[in-house]
């Protein structure tokens, strides 16, 4: 009886010990996650057009730059079982996905996601972060 107790005991304070572990993981990525955010406003803000221009190249430094360094911090979220998803074309799932705005769009399903406005991040199966979207409005 006492040495079930006692394996109990350890089962118990491992499962709080990977809980603690989880939640700061989790709260250390929410952090990480609006600064990726942030690169990617900055990496849309500048057309295409003038990164690619020759006569921009210390402007093509700083979005290649900014690039590197977005994709870095996806890499170390990835190692820590953190991948991001981008859910347009998909069915609105509103487990995953958070509704911004619905839209008549002819040609496109209704009920799907038309556009994904801010990235969705999932963490081992758990949503960290519902993706942000436009949904496609039934025309009837």
């Amino acid at each position: 009886r006492t040495l079930a107790d006692f394996e109990n005991l350890q089962k118990r304070a491992a499962r709080e010990k990977q809980a603690a572990k989880d939640f700061a993981l989790q709260s250390f990525a929410k952090d990480l996650i609006s600064e990726i955010d942030v690169l990617n406003l900055a990496l849309r803000s500048i057309p295409e057009d003038r990164v690619t221009a020759a006569d921009n190249a210390d402007l093509k430094g700083l979005y290649e730059g900014v690039g590197l360094l977005k994709r870095g911090l996806e890499k170390v979220l990835g190692r820590h079982g953190i991948v991001a998803f981008d859910p347009t074309g998909e069915q609105f799932d509103p487990n995953r996905h958070e509704a911004l705005y619905q839209a008549p769009v002819p040609g496109k399903e209704p009920g799907s996601v038309l556009e994904c406005q801010e990235i969705g991040y999932m963490i081992k199966e758990r949503l960290l972060r519902p993706a942000k979207v436009g949904v496609v409005l039934s025309q009837e």
